[in-house]
This record gives structure tokens, sequence and C-alpha cells, in this order.
């Protein structure tokens, strides 16, 4: 099995591109699923975020408020880091567990959504290819603020702390253009799961699995044969 790493700037539709895979039964892993269960009320990153910034950033129920959480993070970069510190090593973790699974489940490859995943370079190493989705400039500002209830002048705050789309594309293997319909954007991401399900990557990794294996078996066999014939 491989990775497929799915990355982009804010609001250009890597959620669409991820249904997308999805409907045609791919193994998707949404890092903002896996971020929601990391900061579920009661477990360490809630117990760790509530310490350190305070009720504030927490609902009547006691689950995180993203937007207010966002608000304080993004005008802040010193906090921006300690968030990051307490919510990015758990997800890693909780989503490569998720893909050890689909592994062993014999999924041939999966797709993981990681936004940050230039910025941080945590998960690099193990992306055998990269898509990246973008869409227009004035495309991602608007989409941006009509799905955060958000000014321009923060919605532009908030893409600028990214890394630019451009340099995303130049180190990614696939580009999806989100500017156009949805027709379009589905066009272009069944292109990409014919090329990936022509891969011959996953037999060549299984085959190094089931060789490794054997090897280590027949060592022990050998090893015990050995003692065996000492003893004798």
């Amino acid at each position: 099995m491989f990775i497929v790493g799915l990355t982009g700037g804010l609001a250009t539709g890597k959620s669409t591109v991820l249904s997308i895979f999805r409907e045609h039964g791919v193994a998707v892993i949404d890092a903002d699923e896996v971020a929601r269960k990391v900061l579920e009320p009661g477990t360490k990153a809630w117990k760790e975020l509530r310490e350190f910034f305070g009720d504030e950033v927490l609902c009547a129920d006691g689950k995180v408020n993203r937007v207010r959480l966002g608000e304080i993070v993004f005008d802040d970069i010193d906090k921006r880091r300690k968030l990051n510190a307490i919510t990015h090593p758990r997800i890693q973790s909780a989503m490569m567990k998720m893909a050890v699974s689909y592994f062993f489940s014999g999924h041939s490859y999966i797709v993981m959504e990681v936004p940050l995943l230039f910025e941080t370079g945590k998960m690099l190493t193990f992306m055998h290819k990269i898509i990246t989705v973008v869409c227009e400039d004035f495309q991602q500002l608007e989409r941006l603020c009509k799905r955060n209830d958000i000014s321009e002048v923060v919605a532009t705050k908030r893409i600028n702390c990214q890394m630019p789309l451009e340099q995303k594309v130049a180190k990614s293997h696939f580009v999806i253009d989100n500017s156009g319909d949805f027709v379009s954007t589905r066009h272009q991401t069944e292109g990409i799961i014919k090329v990936l399900r022509r891969s011959k990557f996953t037999w060549y990794f299984r085959a190094i699995i089931v060789i490794t294996f054997l090897s280590v078996i027949f060592g022990v066999v050998h090893v015990f044969r050995n003692i065996t014939d000492g003893k004798d």
C-alpha cells in the first residue's frame, strides 16, 4: 500500500476532491475529522488546550469553539505555535494508525488529506504521491469569507499564513484545478484515480514485506535447527 497526500490552500476544495475519492471506494483519511476527535472533551489535547487558552475557546457543551480559537491563534503567532504543538503530533499519530489499519485491510493505496503537508514537513516522508488542489485567488478569498463568515481582511490574513499555492504546485505530482464546476473537478480527480490504480508500487511494497517476513521465518527456523542439532 502507498499513501497519496492531498493538500492545497484554505477553501480551495480539498473536501470536495476527498468526497470524489470516497465515491470511488478509495480509503481516505480526513485531517479535519481526525482533529475533531483529537479535541473531543476530556481528551489530553482538550485538557491542554483548556489549560492554555482557558474556557474562552469552549462552547457551552464543552466542545472546542473552533471559530473563536481560530480568531485567537491567527492574530498571535506564539499562540498558533502552541496550538500546533498541542494538536499536530496527536493528529499525525492518529492518522498514521488509521493508515496502518487500512494497510492490513488490504487497500492498495489511501488518500490522506493534510492541509499543512508542506508547511510542517512532518509527513512528507510517508507520501508516495502528492495532489494539490487549487483555484483562482479571488475564488479562494470569496469561498473562505462565505464558509467561515469572516471579512476579506481576516480571510486574507489566514490565507497568507500558509505557503503560496504556486510553491505547493511546484512540489506536487498532480494538480486539481477547482476553479470550474464540480463536473470539471470530478473529471480531473477520476483521471488521477485511473493513474493511481495502474501503479505497481503497491505490489513491489507487498513483495518486499512478504520477502522480509519469510526471511525472518527461515532465519528463526535455521537458528532453531542449529540449536537442536547442537543438543543432539
